[in-house]
């Protein structure tokens, strides 16, 4: 199963080239603010992409889905996903758009319990893993220099061990890192000053081998 690896377009998805493959996974921040007209006219430009199939979760900008339950209707064309899973090609995977406090936005927590008990619902055998931010001291590091990751994920991660580990939030740590059996993906596409400059990642899924960068 090759699966192309988006997130963070911030409504520039006409401006990434999106590379062919099986699947294609949205990390959250498909829009700048959440507003359900951006909401449709990212579902428009899936339903113009071949790929059989599409899993999208929200992100810190992605009001639209915290505030209103019928946003996830408007995405006709992808399954949506908010601390839920599903199977693709045999693989397991979850997603869940939650991070910790971060300036106010969308899907914030404050770091401790609340976030503890968010990742303690990702189950056990899930292959594939998709968070909007990303884990404690793995591409979350911002141009300050601080690392901004979640402790708590990254002990959810280390538990269940998933394959591949999809993410964004952080556009300046953008690229893919190995850690132990799990690919992680930074897959920000946008950059720190909100052009659409990173490219899709593509991650090839066999079952029984690791996952592995295609391009």
């Amino acid at each position: 199963m090759r699966i192309v690896c988006l997130s963070d377009t911030h409504g520039y998805h006409r401006d990434v080239d999106v590379p062919a493959g099986d699947v294609v996974l949205v990390a959250g921040d498909l829009t700048r603010r959440g507003r359900l007209e951006e909401i449709r006219a990212f579902d428009a430009w899936l339903g113009e992409l071949p790929h059989g199939e599409k899993v999208v979760i929200a992100g810190n900008h992605d009001f639209g889905f915290e505030r209103d339950p019928t946003a996830r209707d408007l995405l006709t064309n992808a399954r949506y996903l908010q601390d839920e899973g599903l199977e693709l090609e045999g693989f397991a995977l979850w997603g869940s758009p939650w991070q910790p406090w971060f300036y106010d936005w969308a899907f914030n927590l404050p770091r401790g319990e609340e976030l503890r008990r968010v990742w303690q619902r990702i189950p056990e055998e899930t292959d594939i893993l998709m968070t909007h931010g990303p884990p404690a001291g793995v591409l979350d590091r911002c141009a300050d220099g601080r690392r901004v990751g979640c402790e708590d994920l990254r002990e959810a991660v280390e538990r269940v061990q998933p394959l591949l580990h999809v993410f964004g939030h952080i556009h300046e740590a953008y690229g893919f890192e190995e850690h132990g059996d799990t690919l992680f993906v930074n897959a920000s596409n946008c950059n720190l000053e909100y052009r659409p400059t990173q490219p899709a990642i593509v991650v090839e899924l066999v079952a029984g081998q690791p996952a592995r960068i295609v391009s």
